[in-house]
């Protein structure tokens, strides 16, 4: 019998969920699972279409809603006649809660004080996303994701090295470490160990993983010990993505962050004067009461910070934040401001580029054999060498397939004859790019020549 489909939504512990609520909820057999996202309206509009068009294609599947959204809009999503039942998000990942889907979500988020269980991404990417935390105990003005998600809770060290051998010993060679509010990991756990602390000791207990990336950092709780481990230790990857969001002072404290813009400018001046280190960074456009100076300051703020890497969001209200009851920004003005950020981000990015021409990198392969990203999150594309001498990758295959030997995978399929259905599906989800290889860069575009490798 197939397990369920889950289609995921929003951000990288979303999606790590994802993985999870696909084994949890095995026993459902055929259905269609949405794992929703909150952080817009957009988000949300997404979620409900997608649920509409399962009901159309699949009419003898049942579908089932969990997720941020599944949360803060629950009654939303239980009146659409085509979902079946709603799971909550704080449950989503236990099989128990899939016997019996229905409509209650359990115990309110507010009151979850258990700490959380890691959860780890499937095998079928080059890098494995590692969920350590979820929840915050902040109320940014703009944000629901609390409600979606309850208070800050955190995984056990020990589970998390665990989970990270774990990912180890199938041949992942990069992790990346996953939560809503990352940085203010271990507050909650006996000894109240801060990220750096987990960071370390992830690093003395696996010696054998290659490669550790953050995902979204709060600026403010970089703690010294994180600070040295990202400036100084080769196997912490030099790119770091900050929560920013804006770049006036003005519109920061009407978030209700705890950083100003010189904050930010100081840090990331900090990590560059120690370590040549790529910067990525979450910005808002037409926050509520920005005018165009404000929205000059954080334009501005781009080149400041040398953000390569932008995820730049148009300001979307959420009922029942303080950000929706201010003075609104027009959305078409929002989105020019947004287009302006890309831009500058962009431009930002190719600097990066031409300034990594004639290096070598070592690049983490992905699927396809010929493409992956640098230590530093710039995504190469390898010319002049045979797809196989780079993309033959090992699998973990199922017992029922017969086969013991490496298969290659090459865009979303596993090439052998003998794999069929979802014996081909479940070989492909189980793909591990293991390969690491040195790429020289050849031009600003990303383009890399692979070294030690057959040539074409």
């Amino acid at each position: 019998m197939s397990g369920p489909d889950v289609i995921n939504f929003g951000c990288r512990l979303n999606i790590a969920e994802g993985e999870a609520v696909r084994r949890a909820a095995a026993g459902l057999g055929a259905a269609t699972i949405i794992n929703s996202c909150a952080v817009t309206h957009a988000a949300e509009r997404e979620a409900r279409q997608a649920i509409r068009r399962a009901a159309r294609a699949h009419p003898d599947r049942p579908v089932f809603v969990t997720g941020c959204a599944a949360e803060t809009s629950r009654a939303a999503f239980a009146a659409m006649p085509e979902v079946a039942g709603i799971i909550a998000n704080s449950d989503k990942a236990q099989p128990a809660a899939w016997a019996h889907p229905g409509t209650d979500i359990g115990t309110p988020l507010m009151d979850r004080r258990d700490a959380f269980t890691p959860v780890v991404s499937g095998a079928g990417h080059a890098r494995a996303f590692v969920a350590i935390q979820t929840g915050c105990d902040h109320r940014c003005t703009f944000c629901i994701i609390p409600f979606g998600r309850g208070n800050s809770r955190s995984a056990p060290v020990a589970d998390v090295i665990a989970a990270i051998e774990q990912v180890v010993a199938r041949g992942q060679r990069e992790v990346v470490l996953t939560g809503v509010d990352l940085t203010s990991y271990g507050h909650d756990l006996p000894g109240t160990p801060t990220l750096g602390t987990l960071v370390e000791r992830i690093l003395v207990a696996v010696p054998s993983l290659p490669r550790l990336r953050l995902s979204s950092l709060d600026s403010v709780e970089i703690d010294p010990l994180l600070f040295e481990l990202l400036t100084g230790e080769a196997r912490m990857m030099p790119h770091v993505h900050l929560s920013l969001q804006a770049g006036d002072d003005m519109i920061l404290k009407r978030m209700k962050r705890r950083h100003s813009r010189a904050d930010a400018v100081r840090l990331v001046e900090r990590l560059k004067a120690k370590r040549a280190i790529a910067i990525g960074a979450d910005i808002i456009a037409g926050f509520p009461t920005e005018d165009d100076a404000m929205a000059a300051n954080t334009l501005a703020l781009v080149g400041d910070c040398a953000i390569a890497f932008g995820h730049i969001f148009p300001f979307s209200p959420r009922a029942g934040t303080p950000a929706a009851r201010m003075p609104q920004v027009d959305p078409a003005v929002a989105r020019e401001r947004a287009a302006r950020l890309r831009a500058a981000c962009a431009a930002q990015l190719a600097a990066l580029h031409r300034d990594m021409v004639g290096t070598v990198q070592q690049m983490l392969v992905e699927n396809d054999g010929l493409s992956g990203h640098a230590e530093n999150f710039a995504r190469m594309t390898i010319r002049g060498c045979r797809r196989d001498a780079i993309g033959s990758l090992p699998i973990v295959i199922p017992a029922k397939a017969g086969i013991h030997h490496p298969l290659h995978v090459q865009k979303g399929k596993a090439m052998d004859p003998r794999l069929r259905g979802d014996d081909e599906i479940e070989a492909v989800r189980r793909a591990v790019p293991s390969t690491i290889v040195p790429v020289r860069v050849m031009d600003g575009m990303g383009t890399a020549q692979a070294l030690e490798l057959q040539p074409a």
